[in-house]
């Protein structure tokens, strides 16, 4: 015999009471699994390192060694309170777009350059100004600027774009940013690669095409991807630079 004060759910008519309270808490107990999983997933990531536009800065001022890795860098000669001298500084233009043409035939040479800082962990860039108020000759003997050769390294982690990685894009990494940062690459935005542990005191280092050539368009279909790889590492002030062999990238799995 059926039970006829056995609570049923039909569609046009009010919830039973016992079925709303059995709703309620299977609501409340299915969000509460949803948000443990999130917060458990969260808690085996990494910390992201602060990073993009250093507004509060203002509008910097520098004077320094241009060197092409072929990207240019900035070595920073004469600084002040914010960027001290023997600053490295990655460069870029408006946009998604590098600075080679204010810098070819500048190598070398000492220049005054102005824009807007960004800065994540130990690795800093500068958007140039635009127009002639953001690089040019000043007078004066251009100091010689030593690198230090590290030898040949296997590193493991990510390649990206230095000014989106910086922060001038989010997230700025992973597969979720591979079309950005291809674009960036493209416009001669330096390339950089974020290594999974520190290396000589740093997690991030500039990358090059052996012997200092520009990144191989191989490399750019592993934008994103967790990959391993081998090169020449050298430091040029306070930033390391990996002369990447594309030919050893590898997909890493997990």
């Amino acid at each position: 015999m059926s039970n006829q004060d056995k609570p049923f759910f039909v569609g046009y008519l009010d919830i039973p009471g016992s079925l709303r309270r059995f709703l309620v808490l299977a609501c409340l107990v299915g969000t509460g699994i949803f948000v443990a999983t999130g917060l458990l997933i969260g808690s085996t990531q990494d910390e992201p390192a602060a990073s993009g536009f250093r507004f509060d800065y203002g509008r910097q001022t520098v004077t320094g060694v241009i060197e092409l890795t072929p990207y240019p860098l900035l070595r920073v000669t004469q600084g002040n309170d914010l960027i001290k001298p023997g600053k490295t500084l990655m460069l870029s233009g408006q946009g998604k777009f590098g600075v080679d043409a204010q810098a070819m035939g500048l190598e070398g040479g000492l220049v005054e350059v102005t824009g807007i800082i960004l800065q994540r962990g130990t690795i800093d860039m500068m958007q140039l100004a635009g127009g002639r108020r953001g690089m040019k000759m000043v007078d004066g003997d251009a100091p010689d600027m030593e690198t230090e050769p590290l030898g040949r390294w296997k590193v493991a982690g990510e390649i990206c774009d230095g000014k989106c990685l910086n922060g001038a894009m989010r997230p700025g990494r992973g597969l979720a940013h591979k079309a950005c940062a291809a674009l960036c690459l493209v416009g001669d935005v330096p390339p950089v690669f974020v290594s999974t542990q520190p290396i000589e005191g740093s997690d991030f280092m500039l990358i090059t095409g052996p012997d200092g050539t520009r990144l191989p368009k191989a490399a750019y279909d592993h934008i994103g991807q967790f990959v391993s790889a081998e090169g020449d590492l050298e430091r040029r002030g306070d930033m390391l630079v990996l002369k990447l062999d594309a030919e050893t990238i590898e997909v890493i799995d997990g």
